[in-house]
């Protein structure tokens, strides 16, 4: 079986991608389920419940995310109830919504699970994404061997050690966060698929999908700057990963870069 998971989507050009593009790569490459993190789908920063519902209906399967989840209110509405729609596991129990889900895909009789975790190096001090996750894989591999975990962190360090430590475990392992994708997609010895950043579906004429101008001025004259989306060069960045569905090892992992414009 084969998943498509879908880097970080940017504003509105990256929506613009997947509902453009996803159909021809679910269509030729044959993929079975589809995972995207979304959580700068709304302006670069955020998600609200209409644009959830809008990639939804591209056939997104399960949506994951990030830091910035918070970053529009409107969402916590909906995320107490939308299952597939997922907050980091590693946010304090408190938090409205769900770290991870199971689906099932009907036509296949297979369930797939995916878990949501965010770092702290460099970042938010939440809980450990360590052992929170290895006390939600091992609940979830009572029912499904066929785990899929999106690491939504800055440090490199910390991606790579959570996917030795999953290692066997889970399906894949696959770092988000930095939208720039990475050329080290490989499967691990105990057979879960690994990649430190899947990249960024959105405007590549940009500083990861702010307009170059504006962060120019940021980072040379250190005063506060307004940064707006871009909206040239727009590509689509995942992987696609092909997995048994009896086992949960990953058979391959392959990135994919295509120009939506």
């Amino acid at each position: 079986m084969k998943v498509l998971f879908i880097g970080d989507i940017v504003g509105e050009p990256g929506r613009k991608a997947v509902k453009a593009l996803l159909p021809g790569i679910i269509r030729k490459r044959k993929i079975n389920c589809v995972i995207a993190n979304a959580e700068n789908s709304a302006g670069g920063s955020g998600i609200t419940p209409p644009i959830a519902k809008e990639l939804k209906s591209y056939k997104l399967d399960v949506i994951t995310s990030g830091d910035h989840i918070w970053k529009r209110r409107e969402i916590v509405e909906i995320l107490d109830r939308e299952q597939t729609i997922l907050r980091p596991l590693n946010y304090p129990k408190e938090a409205p919504g769900f770290g991870s889900a199971i689906i099932e895909l009907p036509e296949h009789g297979v369930k797939i699970g995916v878990v949501n975790l965010v770092g702290r190096v460099f970042m938010q001090a939440v809980e450990c994404p360590f052992r929170t996750s290895r006390e939600e894989v091992g609940r979830m591999r009572k029912i499904t061997p066929n785990i899929f975990v999106d690491m939504h962190a800055e440090a490199t360090s910390e991606k790579i050690a959570l996917g030795w430590y999953l290692d066997g475990l889970v399906t894949a392992v696959m770092g988000t966060h930095t939208h720039v994708q990475t050329a080290d997609e490989k499967i691990l010895p105990e057979g879960t698929a690994y990649i430190t950043d899947v990249g960024m579906t959105g405007p590549f004429d940009s500083v990861i999908g702010r307009k170059k101008e504006q962060i120019l001025t940021r980072f040379i004259t250190q005063m506060p700057t307004r940064f707006q989306m871009a909206d040239a060069d727009i590509w689509l960045n995942a992987v696609v990963i092909d997995f048994d569905d009896k086992t949960g090892k990953a058979n391959s992992i392959e990135r994919i870069q295509k120009k939506y414009m």
